[in-house]
């Protein structure tokens, strides 16, 4: 039996998560290698939107996607732990609850602010580095503007309402960017004249954004100083104390919220590895992500201390994690199993920076663009990072959170489609829905689609000359019928020669009479023809322009014949005739009882769409049966939780389906996962 290779993760951030996916990718069949992930919560943080709950512009869990989610039901052990130490000549890390031995380890624990020793600022500012800071940030925010809308001191009052961001790099401008949309709603919210409130920028630099070029970092300034942001470049910040930052020019602000974005380095756990060490905590490695002294030991993301071809270290962003980690991961592939060894070789997109919800810059591969093209690649790169690692669900979720769930119109397409409809308001029209396709079969068993002796019902549905299987039988069934009613009708022709005297002479008596009315029957013409002369104009100005009666597509078109041959004779017609139309039939009336019962009435609006899009391209679907389409829309969006009985069907079967096999191997999740 093989020895079973243990590789063990420690931390779940972008380096982590990315280099637990292809190892296990990789090992997933094979028994003889075993993989850990160990963190300290059960989510995954993205670090790079902890500014939108920090401004308040996304709820907390937008920024957290759990390791269940991430992982599912693959081949990765995910625990909950605080490793406090390493011992890496034993090969085993010391966690807090447990020891987990290893024979290759992946250190990605991430970073912390660096405060360069600058006296009073670690102990009097607030810090954007992790979801705990993100959140105390926010609530710190809303009580300050509670308390200055009720605080009679004017002094108390201004040091309340200035906010002070030291930083102008990524983290501090887009922090700037919450902090101003959300002064417009708190001050609306709390009667606060905006005037009163101060939101100031400190950069020691002589520019904002300084790794960005020229001209975007104009029109972001430009936009900034639109919104009232006091922005102060080539301003050093010497010291901090309780409500006041202290300049190097002598000159102080007073404020009670100071933030720090001005530097990263390496977690303090990471510095504390018995490891060769660069600047800031950051492990020594070569280009195959390897630390200096332990060849089984990989340093990824913000704990690689690697040094470019250009002198400096490498970047600490979020792609630098994923190449490094990718990196080490195949060259533990190639360490278990042999082959190439790889290096470090970044290829950077670029760099997106969003100003508030409504406006950003962004260089994406040499693409230099602003304002809603910049938060489109945003979202876009932040939708594609979260497909990668936990599937459309996540996709979803972000989706809800930036966009349909976004209050305050903090969005690059303002709140249009953030308003929402009560489940109860759509009840009548779902029941009205249902009752329609129910009806819809219950005439179409009266037309005699389930009377199978006299043959098809619904051969119209075919090109001419298709016959459906099991025609034929039904006709044969019923010619021995069609000849008894040829017999009748020879001895009913006999009997018809005889009443046709008395016809004649009937005739001659009326013809009288018609005579006699057609006098009077002529005046009321006259009198009854002036009528429609008079409404000729109306008529002219008011013709049909839209006749809702005809089918959408002709039923002669290409398209209808494309899809009547390829699927209605191509696929239908081989089927019985007789289970066509039972199938029909249900189907109609199944839609019917689920909508008008809400019950699974997502899956009956989707079937409902489906029925109508078969019928349209059928030729046979006309313009005022569109609606059937438009209201089953409508249903998709929960509507059968009001006076419906997916209020307890839906909880339940979510639960279920979210502890399948099948969901959590392929993140196809209704909400989140159950096991």
């Amino acid at each position: 039996m093989n020895e079973v290779k243990k590789i063990l993760i420690l931390g779940g951030g972008y380096g982590g998560v990315k280099a637990g996916k292809i190892l296990e990718k990789h090992f997933r069949k094979d028994p003889n290698v075993e993989i850990t992930l160990v963190d300290m919560r059960p989510y995954h943080t993205l670090m790079t939107e902890l500014h939108e709950v920090a401004g308040w512009r996304t709820e907390p869990e937008s920024v957290q996607v759990s390791f269940k989610k991430i992982f599912g039901a693959r081949r990765i052990n995910v625990v909950l732990d605080k490793i406090e130490n390493v011992d890496f000549e034993a090969k085993v890390a010391h966690g807090k609850l447990a020891n987990y031995a290893f024979d290759y380890i992946v250190v990605g624990v991430g970073a912390e602010p660096e405060f360069f020793g600058i006296p009073g600022i670690k102990e009097n500012s607030f810090t954007l580095w992790s979801f705990e800071d993100a959140m105390k940030i926010r609530n710190h925010v809303e009580h300050m503007y509670t308390e200055a809308a009720k605080e009679l001191d004017p002094e108390k009052r201004r040091r309340m309402l200035t906010f002070v961001v030291a930083g102008a790099g990524f983290t501090g401008m887009e922090l700037i960017g919450e902090f101003l949309e959300y002064r417009d709603v708190m001050c609306k919210k709390l009667y606060i004249d905006p005037k009163d409130v101060r939101v100031v920028n400190i950069e020691a630099l002589p520019t904002i954004l300084p790794i960005l070029e020229e001209p975007l970092r104009a029109k972001a300034e430009k936009y900034l100083s639109k919104k009232h942001c006091e922005i102060h470049t080539s301003v050093a910040i010497v010291g901090a104390e309780p409500g006041k930052v202290l300049l190097k020019d002598g000159s102080a602000f007073e404020t009670e919220t100071f933030v720090w974005t001005c530097g990263v380095k390496g977690s303090s756990f990471a510095g504390s590895l018995a490891l060769p060490m660069g600047k800031r905590n950051r492990i020594e490695c070569d280009k195959g992500m390897r630390s200096t002294k332990y060849p089984n030991v990989y340093v990824v993301g913000d704990n690689a201390g690697l040094m470019m071809e250009n002198g400096k270290p490498m970047a600490q962003i979020v792609e630098s994690a994923h190449f490094s980690a990718e990196t080490a991961a195949k060259n533990i592939v190639a360490d278990i199993e042999g082959g190439e060894k790889h290096e470090f070789t970044p290829n950077y997109h670029g760099f997106m920076v969003s100003l508030g919800g409504r406006y950003g810059v962004a260089n994406a591969m040499n693409w230099k663009t602003s304002g809603f093209i910049a938060l489109f690649f945003k979202h876009f790169i932040n939708m594609f990072y979260l497909f990668t690692i936990a599937g459309f669900n996540q996709v979803w979720e972000y989706f809800k959170h930036e966009f349909l769930d976004m209050k305050n119109d903090h969005t690059l397409i303002g709140g249009f489609i953030s308003y929402k409809v009560r489940a109860y308001w759509p009840l009548l029209l779902r029941m009205w829905l249902g009752l329609m396709w129910l009806f819809e079969g219950i005439n179409k068993i009266g037309e005699g689609w389930l009377n199978f002796a006299k043959g098809s019902s619904s051969g119209w549905m075919f090109s001419p000359g298709v016959v459906q299987k099991g025609v034929q039988v039904a006709v044969e069934a019923t010619s021995a019928a069609t000849a008894t009613a040829t017999t009748i009708a020879a001895a009913t022709s006999a009997a018809s020669a005889v009443t046709t005297t008395t016809v004649a002479a009937v005739s001659a008596a009326s013809a009288a009479a018609t005579t006699a009315t057609t006098v009077a029957a002529t005046s009321a013409a006259s009198a009854a023809a002036a009528v429609p002369a008079a409404a000729e104009p109306v008529a002219k100005a008011f013709h049909v322009v839209w006749d809702l009666t005809k089918p959408i597509f002709n039923p002669s078109s290409g398209l209808v014949t494309w899809f009547r041959t390829t699927f209605m004779d191509g696929i239908f017609a081989y089927l019985p005739f007789s289970f066509f139309q039972i199938m029909i039939v249900v189907m109609e009336m199944a839609i019917g009882l689920a909508l008008f019962g809400g019950c699974f009435t997502w899956l009956a609006a989707v079937a409902s769409i489906g029925m109508c899009l078969v019928f349209t391209m059928s030729g046979m679907f006309a313009w005022d049966q569109l609606w059937f389409v438009f209201a089953a829309i409508v249903m998709l969006g929960g509507a059968g939780r009001a006076f419906g009985c997916d209020y307890w069907i839906v909880p339940r079967v979510k639960r279920w389906w979210n502890g399948t096999k099948f969901a959590r191997n392929w993140h196809f999740y209704g909400d989140d996962p159950t096991k």
